[in-house]
């Protein structure tokens, strides 16, 4: 079983920055995936960043520019770096993993939750 730790979040001004982490443990063999995504109140989850195995990035476009995430496979940890933040970036944000376990499987999941409110 893989479990999914999330950190990084809180209140902060609008032009202020966060760091998010999210964190996989358990019989892991290796992470092929590591996405971020956010939910604001009333609307639908959206993908803001993705990061390959390999090191490719994708972002959505609210967040180019701004954001930025990354890995560190010897941790199987994701990071997202979040610069210039604004007030629609409100919202709870997600880390979603998919692994491969030292059984063979794949494992996919999606972890906490850490609440990012970004005030005017």
């Amino acid at each position: 079983q893989v479990q999914l730790v999330e950190s990084g979040g809180g209140l902060v001004q609008a032009g202020g920055s966060l760091t998010l982490s999210c964190t996989a443990s358990g019989s892991i063999f290796g992470i092929n995936a590591m996405d971020w995504y956010r939910q604001a109140p009333g609307k639908q989850r959206e993908l803001v960043a993705a990061i390959t195995s390999g090191g490719s990035t994708n972002y959505a476009d609210s967040v180019k520019g701004r954001f930025t995430i990354s890995r560190d496979n010897a941790k199987n940890t994701v990071y997202l770096q979040m610069n210039s933040l604004q007030p629609e970036d409100t919202a709870t944000y997600y880390c979603d993993t998919e692994a491969a376990l030292r059984d063979g499987s794949t494992w996919y999941g999606w972890g906490q939750g850490t609440q990012v409110t970004v005030s005017s």
